[in-house]
């Protein structure tokens, strides 16, 4: 396909004196020379539009040496036949508005979601009797009955969550001549380079190509219909939806669906008050080509006769205006915003559309490479070999994967995590949920809630090591909204100043404790672990702005609660009464199970690491002197240490009780490892062989989040061949109608499993394979740390490291050959490892330096 595209590029560059210095094991050598880089091009900073095209972030290094530069398999995602399962079918979207599909033949369905879509309205989360119970609790614990107060804790439960709804479906229904099709012509897949789903397939002499994408500049999702000879096409359309609805269709070639989400999460009793619930509009616009004619079926159904193509436009909109408005307060109208919507595109050619959707998508998804292989002469095949692989369906290949272990699929699986999180979350969106935004059912697995004791956070991880910081930017606007709610739920709850949350939240930014036990409801730490991200992302970035404006205000919040919620305790220890570890019980010591006790090893970890953070940002900040900053200073020490059981393992709470699941599938107690950085195989070389047997005591089975969790901690225990079995043990194909058999693994469209189909797990091995690749610090930067033996060579191009460093590295024979590192705002001094070399690097902003094996500078570039 041609697109004619108005994009303009910049012939100006502006060449900068070059300079490096590098020495081996911290002694300065001073390195000069380097040339420019080739013109850049585009001027503009990410702000700026979207038409103007800037070289990939992954083409600005290269390696000097041509025999470094690896070819690899389309990134690609094939079918062989239509989806028989919603887990068959293909996700697209923008952040806000997705679709799976379903590649039907005869009869096809886009069903879709839109990302404000809920049950409920605002809610109180607040108890005014939990006080009293917390009292309860605290004595139950301080007097050793575990059991009695994990009994007790439950009067500290609240509310479930409310539930993600879907939209509807676009329901295409063709001729019955389709049914004919020519066996061995269907295609159906997802270019994850160009975020583009595409079907085809021949009916006798006659090819037809549906072509569908969501664009997020323009909001809207398209599909493009084509037979290759005119007037071959014929079909009628409809919009479908399970939410209450009323569809129209009218001359104007659309059909208008107006409806509503309940008031409620369960249908209510007709005694009970059914208060207004969300409201949305979805509107489909269809263009035919000349000769192409358009009739009104039933006042609901397009249908399109003799026509050579047909293009599909649907946006959609609701009434939800922000967590705290009521849906019957709200003056958002999603009819006129959705028409108001469709009004911006209508000079817009579907080649405009498209082309604007690919600048968008790829000025993210480009910054990225990774090629894997265990050979250097793996990835040179002759093109009958690459035609005859082209024919497997990727379902095939995560069948084989255990025998033939190819290394160009878990580029795929490492790539299709980046598409998934720049296709849930974008700047302006709700957060990526348990399902990130495509969820079909009305009442989904855990309600589709975003959970907060590993979800949600692992949903985030990719964002910044991957390099896609902009779509950690809901994260922050949900935080924001969380912080509001959970200012009310410390202050009644548990007369805390500061804000909380708890395990689970929705669109209205709940807080309080969910519904139900105490061993997964009654979890404060939820808050205190996204605060977490605050300064992940201002190391990655290097933002003062934001660390001043948005990180602090946050971070001093949840810390107020935390030192409000730590009391005094035995040993001079500051303690967590009540504390659980996430969804995990233990034998106490009377025998009884009980979740109930104090000072979990998580809790810990996690007020550990946002104190020094907060201390950290406040010396940045010049915020020194607050007396907040006094107090957390003062509590620090006091906090109970990490410690050792007696089989050797980390301790999961703060007595070594009888652990009565020993698999169990969280790993709360590493959190210090990883994501925290309160546990290094350096520095503390006791706590990590801790660790180490930790891991093998948990065992490998697990959900799908769990694995990719494990892949992760190996890493930083620089153990690449376990990671690698961790890899491994999650490329196993499920199927979608015994998934109750499986313990993690992939669907075929490579969703991943728990199962049911979750998010993060995809997330989560996209940044535990950047974590095999590179670790970093402030101060360090770790290369190849974890990498086994299965990706002997490879390059990978884009990653990201804290201090703002972008990262390039190519390597043979399981050897480091080259690395490319550069900064685009600021310079930064970096001490570079690998294998037992550390070299000290200055990084100045503006240049591209070039290091060989011996992590010595040998090129430098402006960038």
């Amino acid at each position: 396909m041609t697109i004619n595209s108005s994009k303009k590029f910049s012939p100006f560059f502006f060449p900068f004196s070059a300079f490096c210095f590098c020495s081996f094991v911290f002694t300065w050598l001073l390195v000069s020379g380097g040339c420019c880089l080739g013109a850049a091009l585009g001027a503009a900073d990410d702000g700026d539009s979207a038409l103007v095209r800037k070289t990939a972030e992954k083409d600005i290094w290269k390696p000097t040496s041509s025999s470094l530069i690896q070819s690899s398999k389309p990134l690609k995602v094939t079918f062989s036949g239509p989806a028989k399962n919603w887990t068959d079918a293909i996700p697209i979207g923008n952040g806000r508005l997705g679709a799976m599909v379903w590649g039907g033949i005869a009869s096809e369905t886009l069903q879709l979601n839109e990302d404000t879509l809920w049950t409920g309205v605002p809610g109180d989360y607040t108890n005014p009797d939990a006080p009293a119970a917390l009292s309860e609790v605290r004595k139950l614990v301080d007097n050793r009955d575990y059991a009695q107060a994990t009994k007790a804790a439950v009067k500290l439960s609240g509310n479930p969550s409310d539930v993600y709804q879907p939209l509807g479906d676009i329901k295409l229904e063709f001729d019955d001549s389709h049914n004919n099709y020519t066996e061995g012509t269907y295609r159906r897949e997802l270019d994850l380079d160009t975020a583009t789903a595409t079907v085809k397939y021949s009916v006798g002499d006659v090819e037809f190509t549906r072509e569908h994408f969501v664009s997020n500049p323009d909001q809207v999702i398209v599909t493009k219909i084509s037979g290759s000879k005119p007037g071959s096409l014929s079909f009628t359309v409809s919009l479908d939806s399970k939410l209450h609805y009323d569809s129209k269709a009218n001359k104007q070639n659309q059909i208008m669906m107006l409806g509503s989400c309940p008031g409620k999460r369960m249908a209510p009793r007709a005694s009970e008050e059914n208060p207004k619930g969300i409201q949305f509009t979805a509107v489909l616009s269809l263009q035919v080509s000349q000769g192409g004619v358009v009739h009104i079926l039933d006042d609901k159904k397009l249908k399109v006769e003799g026509s050579d193509w047909a293009i599909l436009f649907l946006v959609a909109s609701s009434s939800f205006d922000g967590p705290f408005t009521m849906p019957s307060a709200s003056t958002k109208d999603p009819t006129s915003e959705s028409l108001k919507t469709l009004k911006s595109i209508e000079k817009l050619s579907y080649s405009d559309l498209y082309a604007r959707h690919l600048d968008d998508y790829q000025h993210l998804f480009h910054r990225v490479s990774l090629q894997l292989s265990k050979s250097s002469k793996s990835n040179l095949k002759d093109g009958s070999q690459e035609k005859s692989e082209a024919a497997v369906s990727t379902a095939e290949r995560v069948k084989s994967f255990q025998t033939d272990e190819d290394p160009s699929f878990v580029e795929l699986l490492f790539q299709y995590g980046r598409y998934l999180l720049i296709s849930s979350s974008r700047p302006g969106t709700q957060v990526s949920d348990l399902q990130g935004i495509w969820s079909e059912k009305l009442e989904p697995a855990w309600d589709c809630a975003p959970h907060l004791n590993i979800n949600l956070q692992m949903n985030y991880w990719p964002s910044l090591s991957c390099n896609l910081k902009e779509c950690q930017e809901p994260l922050f606007d949900y935080m924001s909204s969380l912080s509001i709610n959970g200012k009310k739920t410390a202050k009644v709850n548990y007369e805390a100043s500061g804000w909380v949350a708890h395990q689970v939240s929705d669109i209205w930014a709940k807080t309080s404790p969910d519904r139900g036990e105490a061993v997964w409801a009654l979890w404060p730490m939820g808050g205190a672990w996204l605060c977490t991200h605050l300064w992940e992302h201002f190391t990655y970035t290097m933002d003062k702005d934001f660390l001043q404006n948005k990180a602090y205000p946050l971070l001093e919040g949840c810390t107020s609660f935390l030192l409000d919620w730590l009391i005094e305790g035995p040993g001079g220890y500051l303690q967590t009464n009540p504390s659980t570890s996430p969804e995990h019980m233990f034998v106490a010591p009377d025998g009884q199970p009980a979740s109930v006790s104090y000072s979990s090893t998580m809790d810990m970890e996690i007020i550990r690491e946002v104190f020094s953070e907060i201390v950290a940002a406040a010396e940045i900040l010049g915020r020194n002197d607050d007396a907040l900053i006094a107090k957390v200073r003062q509590a620090l020490p006091k906090l109970l240490p990490t410690r050792i059981a007696r089989d050797g393992s980390i301790m999961e709470w703060a007595e070594d009780f009888k652990d009565p699941d020993i698999h169990h599938r969280h790993l709360s107690h590493l959190f210090g490892l990883f994501p925290g950085h309160t546990i290094t195989v350096e520095k503390n070389p006791d706590l990590s062989k801790a660790v180490n047997y930790t891991l093998y005591k948990r065992g490998e089975d697990g959900p799908g989040w769990s694995t990719t969790w494990k892949i992760a901690l190996w890493a930083h225990l620089h153990n690449g061949e376990h990671a690698y079995r961790m890899v491994k043990h999650l490329i196993n194909l499920v199927d979608p109608n015994r998934e109750g058999d499986y313990e993690g693994g992939l669907y075929s469209n490579l969703f991943t499993a728990h199962p049911p189909f979750q998010i993060d797990a995809n997330f989560g091995f996209s940044a535990a394979v950047a974590e095999m690749l590179v670790q970093s610090t402030m101060n360090d930067l770790y290369l190849l740390p974890a990498l086994p033996q299965q990706w002997a060579n490879g390059c990978v191009k884009g990653l990201k490291a804290r201090g703002g460093v972008t990262v390039n590295m190519c390597w043979q024979d399981g050897d480091l050959e080259q690395v490319g590192l550069w900064s685009k705002d600021q310079s930064i001094v970096k001490r570079l490892h690998y294998r037992g070399t550390i070299v000290s690097a200055k990084i100045a902003s503006g240049k591209v330096y070039t290091f060989n094996r011996l992590l010595k500078c040998v090129n430098i570039n402006n960038l």
